[in-house]
């Protein structure tokens, strides 16, 4: 996909831009004030947090879209991701606040990736293209690898996963209109990155393909507005049927048409897992890092903010949506018939 590059890059910027956002406006509303204990935070107490570590992850993801799923630029943007996550905690320690921050962190965070982007660049030009011995017949035109199409297909799962949980977030009192607003831009920019690289793993941008890619971004933004507009606590369904739909559509624009068509009961069994999946992986992952591995109560102390109070769980719901996103594309990234071939 010849646009893959600008468009990338355009959301890894937008990314930036929420990610700054976020810091400076959204994160002191998280923060309690005093440190007696009758006033520690509960459940969910730093959505702020969660909303910005994912506007994070969408940096990395638009740099793997603009790359079109090579290696040499995946490699660099998930190191980039890691850094910046260092970088932000280290920010919040800070507590920045206002317009001039806003504007400063978003355009130092800019610079960053522009100059990250034009090593990239430079060094894909002054380097030969590795060859690639995993290409497959695919019954369509088109140049892509099978190896790069795997890696834009899962790049493509993880945003879908993200953006479930990016819907769904919730906080201990629901009502500040910053959480809506938060979780709807959040979810908004990773169903434009889903949509994106599941275009660009097609082998061959056809009108089909572009027409679909489009009435599935007005579906997932409908579905994203339906679950804000649910009850807390009655999320599930239409949060399930999110995924369902936002995965499947993943699916049948990256997987191969052989003849011009879709291998229908292929999406049907992709339809499936895509249904049980993600809360299966959500919650498989949530628990023992509840019960075992205190992540998010090591990154709130890191921050220097004030930690949850005992009876709840600081769970850092991002990195619970990272892994499971990472589930989803070990089963979902087969584009290629050869790719579900193997599978049997």
């Amino acid at each position: 996909m010849r646009s893959a590059r600008p468009v990338g890059l355009l959301l890894s910027a937008a990314a930036v831009a929420l990610w700054a956002y976020g810091m400076t406006t959204w994160q002191p509303l998280t923060e309690p004030l005093g440190p007696w204990s009758e006033r520690l935070p509960g459940n969910n107490a730093y959505w702020a947090r969660d909303l910005r570590f994912m506007a994070i992850m969408a940096v990395p993801l638009g740099l793997v879209l603009a790359g079109r799923g090579r290696v040499r630029w995946g490699g660099p943007a998930v190191v980039l991701g890691g850094c910046w996550i260092a970088a932000d905690v280290a920010i919040d320690r800070a507590d920045p606040i206002g317009v001039g921050a806003t504007v400063l962190l978003a355009v130092t965070g800019c610079g960053v990736l522009g100059v990250v982007a034009a090593l990239l660049l430079w060094w894909e030009r002054v380097t030969p293209p590795a060859r690639d011995s995993d290409t497959q017949s695919t019954g369509e035109r088109g140049t892509q690898s099978a190896a790069n199409r795997r890696v834009l297909t899962g790049a493509a799962c993880v945003a879908g996963v993200l953006t479930l949980v990016a819907a769904a977030m919730e906080s201990p009192t629901d009502r500040e209109p910053e959480l809506n607003q938060g979780a709807l831009a959040t979810a908004a920019l990773l169903v434009a990155l889903a949509v994106g690289a599941a275009l660009a793993a097609a082998p061959a941008r056809t009108r089909a393909r572009v027409g679909l890619a489009v009435g599935l971004t007005v579906v997932a933004l409908l579905g994203v507005g339906l679950v804000r507009a649910t009850a807390p606590g009655a999320r599930l369904l239409p949060e399930v049927a999110l995924g369902a739909v936002l995965l499947t559509g993943v699916t049948v624009l990256a997987w191969d048409w052989p003849g011009g068509r879709p291998i229908w009961w292929h999406h049907a069994l992709a339809a499936l897992i895509a249904l049980v999946g993600p809360l299966v992986f959500l919650v498989a992952t949530a628990i023992p890092m509840m019960i075992m591995m205190p992540i998010g109560a090591t990154f709130t102390a890191l921050a220097g903010n004030s930690p949850i109070h005992a009876a709840d769980s600081d769970l850092l719901v991002s990195l619970v949506g990272l892994l499971s996103g990472l589930g989803m594309a070990v089963l979902l990234a087969r584009p290629s018939v050869e790719d579900r071939r193997r599978l049997r």
